[in-house]
């Protein structure tokens, strides 16, 4: 026996279109991602950008007075104001890596003579551990995997050079998305919340949402802003450290400014970029003069302590109101999601997160 299903226009939409729909969303912004992520990033930083813009303003409005054109010119200050800091860095740090490299390599022999005594105390060691001709093993291990190495880079020197030339234009693209976000971003938000607010029974729920984007915004200043704080003095701190050395130790002070560059720059990645500044700053020292290296690498290690225990709590408070294990939480999903970029957004988007469930009672509110 047979029976006939009726269904109406609504039934049918939900049952199929809907999914459907949701299916085609999900396909457009996996090929979309890499674009999406370049936006992202760019409000990212146009919004970590927000507070100097207001300062840069309020010098303008001090001296200047009052005018809508102040807003443009200072985003724009701003914007450069931070490409000139960046690159100023950037070539203070590259010719003292590079030169600290060519003086290790120069001077390599003699080190390793003086040292270890050459090769014959490298084999009088390893026959402690039952090898004769150790010489003999590290030069084989060596020129196998010089081979190794040059048979990588001649096979995968297309497609490398094609990878530093994507890398390039999305790093173009996002400068120039950021710096339009600066210039636009406030009008373009702005259109967006009258047009969503154009009826009285809308007004509600659009200042809730405008109150809430609102708190999100400020959540990322705020934390880029004191993250910087906390690594201007951690760059700071580094600089101390290795002019000291220098003048008891009697290698060249020329390396403090750009070695608490170094620290600082690194830094701004959450967690892990202390350690890799550190680190990296003890093998530079090591080209120069191991024992620097290994007296700043205590010292460092010492003053991360205090820093993050005590230094970084009181610049940046509490105002993510983020346990450390969300933090670390966050750090490990953006980082193993979109690696590096993820590792630096996670803990601003933690905060936006906190955002949201703190408005939802008021959303639900709303809502009922």
């Amino acid at each position: 026996m047979s029976k006939r299903i009726e269904t109406d226009l609504k039934t049918f939409v939900k049952f199929w279109l809907v999914p459907l729909g949701i299916g085609i969303a999900i396909f457009i912004i996996f090929k979309a991602l890499t674009g999406l992520v370049i936006i992202g990033a760019s409000i990212f930083l146009a919004l970590a950008l927000k507070p100097l813009v207001r300062k840069v303003n309020g010098f303008f409005t001090k001296f200047l007075g009052k005018d809508k054109k102040h807003q443009t010119l200072s985003a724009v200050f701003a914007y450069l104001i931070v490409v000139l800091v960046i690159g100023t860095v950037v070539a203070i740090i590259g010719p003292v890596v590079v030169n600290e490299t060519s003086k290790f390599v120069q001077n390599f022999p003699e080190t390793f003579e003086n040292t270890i005594g050459g090769w014959e105390g490298i084999n009088n060691f390893g026959k402690n551990f039952g090898i004769n001709d150790l010489q003999h093993e590290i030069t084989n291990a060596v020129q196998t995997f010089s081979q190794d190495i040059f048979g990588f880079l001649g096979t995968n020197l297309v497609s490398g050079v094609s990878g530093v030339a994507d890398i390039v234009m999305k790093i173009v693209l996002v400068l120039i998305l950021t710096l339009l976000f600066l210039l636009e971003g406030p009008n373009l938000l702005n259109s967006i919340w009258k047009s969503l607010g154009s009826r009285d029974e809308d007004k509600k729920s659009v200042n809730l949402a405008r109150r809430i984007v609102t708190k999100m915004a400020n959540v990322v200043s705020m934390y880029v802003s004191r993250q910087i704080m906390v690594a201007v003095v951690d760059g700071c701190a580094s600089t101390i450290i290795v002019f000291v050395l220098s003048l008891i130790l009697g290698f060249s002070s020329n390396l403090a400014i750009p070695m608490g560059l170094i620290t600082m720059l690194f830094y701004l990645i959450p967690m892990f970029g202390q350690f890799i500044g550190g680190t990296l700053v003890t093998v530079i020292l090591f080209f120069s003069n191991p024992l620097a290296a290994g007296v700043f690498a205590i010292i460092y290690i010492v003053y991360a302590q205090i820093e993050n225990n005590l230094i970084a709590p009181k610049i940046q408070g509490d105002a993510l109101k983020l346990k450390p294990v969300v933090i670390l939480c966050a750090i490990v999903i953006g980082m193993y999601m979109f690696g590096l970029l993820g590792a630096i957004v996670a803990i601003p988007i933690a905060g936006c997160i906190r955002v949201l469930a703190e408005e939802y009672p008021n959303f639900k509110a709303l809502k009922d």
